[in-house]
């Protein structure tokens, strides 16, 4: 399981960790992800997720997981959270 998030897509980034005599070494800073499960209200259906502690709250701020995905570029989404995007756009668009 790659250690990305499925909604904004941020990933591990490297830095150095540095001591107390200003020696370097590299290490690797790996985002917060949290496996939460999201409510579609247009679908009426729960979905499975992997995201970060910040998408979680990018979520409840925009309020709740389809206008998030609406909002959402495609590029940053998984394949997965990419096929609940479309469906939720085919199902508003057939309401």
């Amino acid at each position: 399981m790659s250690r990305v998030c499925e909604l904004t897509g941020k990933g591990p980034m490297t830095g150095n960790t540095v001591s107390h005599a200003n020696n370097k070494s590299r290490r690797r800073f790996l985002p917060n992800l949290n496996d939460v499960t999201l409510i579609s209200d247009v679908l009426g259906q729960s979905f499975k997720l992997r995201i970060s502690a910040a998408a979680l709250r990018s979520v409840d701020h925009r309020g709740g997981l389809d206008a998030f995905l609406a909002k959402a570029k495609d590029d940053e989404l998984s394949a997965n959270a990419l096929k609940i995007k479309k469906d939720i756009v085919k199902a508003q668009a057939t309401a």
